[in-house]
């Protein structure tokens, strides 16, 4: 059986947490403590302002895309990458601080941004998808239908009905 991702918190945070404290020791003795926490302070208060500044741009797009009449997915996708890697920026640290700051530029935004399409794509629903996608891109291949006819090998003949009687 597989196991949840999310079994798997009770390990990651204070892993994490293990990590940042590390990285910390070792920047703080490379360039010194004062420019470490000057660093790690500016950081969280920039991951601050935005948070603000991408949660309303988030949902004037999102606006914009509703009164156009546009399916707002990407709008909504950018937006929630955005305040993804503005929260990171936010979390005091160095290693969240970079992951944020890689999903805030364009680069990482854009490959986030698909992922999460893509996540969104394959975990709801198709109706769902499509509202806040648009239609699903398909790829025509043109040329007869190919048709595969599978020998029905088994001699016994089909199994009928189970008599019996339900005990509760």
């Amino acid at each position: 059986m597989r196991r949840s991702r999310l079994a798997y918190l009770p390990i990651a945070f204070p892993l994490l947490a293990f990590a940042e404290i590390m990285t910390f020791l070792l920047v703080a003795s490379a360039i010194g403590t004062g420019w470490a926490l000057l660093i790690v302070i500016a950081c969280t208060v920039a991951g601050f302002a935005l948070l603000r500044r991408e949660g309303i741009r988030g949902w004037h797009a999102f606006q914009e895309a509703a009164r156009t009449g546009r399916p707002p997915g990407s709008e909504v996708t950018n937006s929630l990458v955005g305040l993804g890697g503005a929260m990171l920026l936010a979390v005091p640290g160095f290693i969240t601080g970079v992951a944020g700051l890689l999903l805030l530029l364009p680069p990482g935004r854009v490959l986030a941004r698909r992922g999460v399409e893509r996540f969104a794509q394959r975990n709801l629903g198709g109706a769902v998808t499509g509202d806040l996608f648009g239609p699903r891109k398909v790829r025509v291949y043109s040329g007869d239908p190919v048709t595969v006819v599978v020998p029905d090998d088994d001699p016994r003949p089909p199994a009928g009905a189970i008599e019996g009687e339900i005990v509760r």
